[in-house]
């Protein structure tokens, strides 16, 4: 298995990488839109993984034309995935709870570093059963510039009150990796539901299949 650089701290990303949100989000954006008549497939939803939610708006704008009802597709699609989150709950990823026991037992600070507006980030937590194992949270509302930009990283970083080159980034999509590296961040990538091409393999420092993989990474196993 592949070796990473020395670090204080570790800095993960949530939707996709820590939980499996985008599932939900997919069943209930498809649910919403096909209320509204218009039919969105699996790729195109999948395709805005790790984008804020400007950017996901400006992607169904351009997608499915200037007409379409933005606001009444949020309220709707909003409705559909609070009726999924609380049937279902949100699964936690494979590897998640073993990887932070790592982290704590060597004393390694950690953090998630989101997208997401905090409100819908705790929800998130709150649904998954998992709102207490992250003391620090950087979320969209906390800074100026969501990912690509370097804002939530470096936030992050200043939170766990170290050198961003000291931080190891965890993360599963292309505008996360975009995000570390304009961070000058180490990053690993875990792919979730988006396959990897070629400009996210650039730019990942390490590939590795799920967070089990890097729970026996930082073991030495």
């Amino acid at each position: 298995m592949s070796q990473i650089p020395d670090f204080i701290a570790v800095i993960f990303d949530m939707d996709g990488l820590i939980l499996d949100t985008e599932t939900t989000y997919v069943h209930a954006w498809q649910q919403a839109a096909s209320e509204l008549g218009y039919t969105i497939n699996k790729t195109f939803c999948t395709s805005m993984s790790g984008l804020s939610f400007a950017q996901v708006e400006e992607k169904f704008t351009e997608h499915l034309g200037a007409a379409f009802p933005l606001t009444e597709f949020y309220r709707l699609s909003g409705e559909r995935w609070r009726t999924i989150a609380e049937q279902e709950g949100i699964a936690v990823k494979k590897g998640a709870y073993d990887l932070l026991q790592v982290l704590e037992e060597s004393q390694t600070p950690f953090c998630l570093a989101t997208n997401s507006p905090e409100f819908n980030a705790r929800e998130c937590l709150r649904y998954a059963g998992i709102e207490d194992l992250f003391s620090v949270i950087v979320c969209r509302d906390h800074v100026l510039q969501p990912k690509p930009a370097a804002d939530i990283f470096l936030r992050a970083a200043d939170l766990l009150q170290q050198p961003i080159q000291s931080c190891l980034v965890v993360e599963d999509s292309l505008t996360g990796l975009l995000a570390a590296r304009n961070a000058n961040a180490f990053s690993v990538l875990i792919p979730s539901i988006t396959e990897i091409d070629e400009q996210m393999q650039a730019l990942a420092g390490l590939v590795l299949n799920d967070l089990c993989e890097l729970s026996l990474l930082l073991q030495g196993k």
